[in-house]
Parts: C-alpha cells; sequence; structure tokens
C-alpha cells in the first residue's frame, strides 16, 4: 500500500530506500569521528542515502555503571559538527518531554526510544517541533497499538515507526516480520532495527547482552518482507563501546550487509 513520505535532509523517506547508521552513544570526539567517517566512506562506495545517528545520552541504562554519554549540550555540539562534515542528516534520541525543542533546533530527525513510545506528552512535544519523528515501537506493544502513537503525532513532520523485536521470555527479544506489514498498514514507513533487534535485554547482569551474528540475517529478513529504512548501530570496535557493545555491527561488515540489503530488495520489487 502506498504510504506518506516526508523529507529529512535530502532524502523523501517513504520513496528513497534509506539507512539511519552511526554508533549506539556519543564518545569522545576522535572515536566518533572516526566511526563516523567510516560509515562515510562505506555508503558513498555503495551509493545509498543515509542518516548519522548516535545519542547524547542513554537514560536507559540497564544499572547505574553503564555509560550514558556526554549529556545534551556537549552532545548537541557534537551532532551539529558531525552533520556539518559528514553533509548528511542527523538524529538522536529524546527522553523527555523538555528536549524536544532543543534537539529539534539541530537534528533533522527526532527519535523516540521504544521504552519510552507510549508517553503522550513526549510525543505531543515532539510532533510540536514540527520535525519529523521516528518512534521505535515499544518491546511490549503490539504492531497495530502503535496506532495511537500515530495518532498523537499528528502536526509532526513526519512518522516513521520502527520494529525492534518483542520481548521473548526474560532475557530475549523475537521479531515477528508480519509487524512490519502491520505497522505500514497504518499508511506511514517502516523501519527495522536489525541490531537492537539482536539485544539480549539485562542478559549480562548489569548489561544488556546480544548476539551481533544475527543481525545482518535479520536485515537480509525485513528487506525481503519490504521496509522504507534500515537501521543499525556500527562501530569500528564494537566491544569497546559503552552501550550495546554485544549487538553493534562492526564497520567491516557494514559494506557487506548494505550491499545485500539493496540485492535482496531490488529482487523482491514490484
Amino acid at each position: 500500500m502506498s504510504v506518506s513520505t516526508f523529507r529529512v535532509g535530502g532524502i523523501e523517506v517513504g520513496r528513497d530506500f534509506c539507512f539511519i547508521l552511526g554508533p549506539c552513544v556519543l564518545q569522545a570526539p576522535e572515536v566518533t569521528d572516526r566511526v563516523a567517517h567510516g560509515i562515510a566512506e562505506v555508503c558513498a562506495r555503495v551509493g545509498v542515502r543515509w542518516v548519522f545517528k548516535a545519542s547524547f545520552d542513554k537514560a536507559n541504562r540497564t544499572s547505574m555503571v553503564g555509560g550514558r554519554g556526554p549529556g545534551i549540550d556537549e552532545g548537541l555540539r557534537a551532532l551539529s559538527r558531525l552533520r556539518e562534515r559528514l553533509g548528511v542528516p542527523v538524529t538522536t534520541d529524546v527522553h523527555l518531554a523538555e528536549q524536544a525543542l532543543p534537539v529539534a533546533e539541530v537534528v533533522d530527525l527526532l527519535q523516540v526510544p521504544a521504552f519510552l513510545c507510549r508517553q503522550t506528552d513526549l510525543l505531543l512535544a515532539c510532533a510540536a517541533t514540527g520535525r519529523p519523528v521516528n518512534v521505535k515501537k515499544g518491546q511490549f506493544m503490539a504492531p497495530g497499538q502503535m496506532r495511537g502513537v500515530v495518532g498523537k503525532l499528528a502536526g509532526a513532520g513526519g512518522i516513521l515507526l520502527t520494529e525492534r523485536g518483542t520481548s521473548f521470555g526474560y532475557h530475549d527479544l523475537v521479531v515477528d516480520m508480519r509487524g512490519l506489514a502491520t505497522m505500514r498498514e497504518l499508511g506511514v514507513p517502516v523501519c527495522f532495527d536489525a541490531t537492537h533487534s539482536v539485544q539480549s535485554p539485562g542478559g549480562q547482569g548489569d548489561t544488556t547482552g546480544g548476539d551481533r551474528r544475527f543481525a545482518p540475517i535479520l536485515a537480509r529478513a525485513a528487506a525481503a518482507v519490504g521496509i522504507d529504512v534500515l537501521f543499525a548501530e556500527v562501530h569500528d570496535d564494537p566491544d569497546s563501546s559503552p552501550s550495546d557493545a554485544a549487538n553493534m555491527l562492526h564497520l567491516g561488515t557494514l559494506e557487506r550487509t548494505l550491499r545485500e540489503v539493496l540485492a535482496i530488495r531490488a529482487a523482491v520489487a514490484p
């Protein structure tokens, strides 16, 4: 079915297939810059449109020992600098309604984390900025329940819904690919988050575990179902990341994954 489209920088989401890529959290400038430029080089070789993603605060850490990031002021300065240097749109997540406006002044796409996808005040604040908003479906939500989220975002500059797995037992997630089709029937573009879908929430006690081996497999499956955007967190040394170390793609495997996803999309395109 046809879906609404909206612009994120020079990308028309819903018409132009694109990727959201970047490290989980902003680190020291030299680390983030290295990863960001590495991703840019891969995307240029493959010839794909993409949005840079990194968080300034990981407010939903498993425990107090988890690294959270540089905070909103330093983080927004870093994202603004990267947006200018890379020449691509940028996105980051917001956790509080009062963060929406200052973040929207810097980024091209607001992201609402899965745990917060039903927080009405947060969604209304994001919509009020006029920026497009990407909402990750909660691990506790059925795909059809995202209809209420779409309703709360009326007035936003665009709506993107992201599948990132559903809670299965205590420390695992499972992806029901039917959910991508169900959410797209709400009339908005859909995104598949390949790396958060292979998390093992709380699986390492004080930190979240995961298995990055399965991220490319799920990405290929989602491409076959039909998606508008593929999301993947990427790092050149994932195990050194203070967040999502176990499930992020290694930069060295990114090009192969991008090419596989594009090939599958081309094979199943109507």
